[in-house]
């Protein structure tokens, strides 16, 4: 059950216990779960004393949850929604309040949810997600190559891997193990200064061809004059040929400045 929808469901016990552990929640706390299943986290989010709204899109599994947290619905603790989380908008789910997103999420939302998490006009204070292995790695860039989607988690908090979780700890098993990703430090404190629809304007066209140095990628905009984009990568400390997944966020961030008068 769930798996047409992407979901493998969490069994064990201990990375249960060590998702809902990376969260910090207490009793005045409000988690989003999204896609919750059959609820196998549901119950220790719960039993922090944190308020609970779960988001989920299957209606066969909705029911499941209404029937098995019945007392948790009607009492307030427990929230059910039977939706697609691509749909909803945090701000009217929780009115501006302090809210946490905490979840076993289906692999096919991950990017996207991530990135469109982040960047909402109402953040969440923390995200602990369990996702693909490979996926959390890419993330923290742990191979020092960073790319879209580290970037834009990074400009917006700290990510860290908690624990790997290895693939039989779900039912059914997914083809790779996963990892319990965690960004914490959540703001917007990074765009202070600049525009962050320009800045990932300006990282889209940098990643625009892998096989493409930033350079090239860059000068193929025709706002720039010749060799502008060179010039301005020397004045930032990096090198002609450099490629995009080798800057780091602040050096974007500079090179931004660097072409502001092109309007990137």
């Amino acid at each position: 059950m769930g798996e047409n929808l992407g979901q493998h469901f969490l069994k064990d016990e201990a990375a249960l216990a060590a998702i809902v552990a990376a969260g910090k929640l207490s009793p005045t706390d409000t988690v989003l779960e999204v896609g919750p299943g059959e609820g196998a986290l549901t119950t220790p989010l719960l039993e922090t004393g944190a308020k609970v709204v779960a988001v989920e899109k299957d209606p066969a599994l909705v029911e499941k949850l209404q029937e098995t947290f019945a007392e948790e619905i009607e009492s307030g603790e427990l929230k059910v929604i039977q939706a697609d989380i691509r749909d909803l908008d945090p701000e009217e789910l929780f009115a501006n309040q302090p809210y946490k997103v905490i979840a076993n999420i289906p692999y096919y939302l991950t990017g996207q949810l991530i990135e469109e998490t982040l960047a909402s006009p109402h953040q969440p204070e923390k995200v602990v997600l369990l996702v693909q292995k490979e996926v959390a790695e890419r993330i923290i860039a742990a191979g020092g190559k960073e790319s879209i989607l580290s970037l834009s988690v990074k400009v917006f908090g700290t990510p860290r891997i908690v624990q790997v979780v290895p693939r039989d700890c779900f039912d059914p098993p997914p083809k790779v193990d996963s990892a319990i990703l965690e960004i914490s430090a959540i703001s917007r404190d990074f765009f202070t200064n600049i525009s962050e629809e320009d800045f990932f304007s300006l990282i889209k066209r940098g990643f625009g061809q892998k096989r493409k140095t930033l350079a090239n990628n860059l000068d193929t905009d025709p706002r720039f004059e010749k060799d502008q984009t060179k010039k301005a990568l020397e004045k930032c400390g990096l090198k002609a040929n450099i490629r995009a997944e080798r800057l780091t966020t602040d050096d974007w961030k500079r090179l931004k400045q660097e072409l502001s008068t092109s309007h990137v």
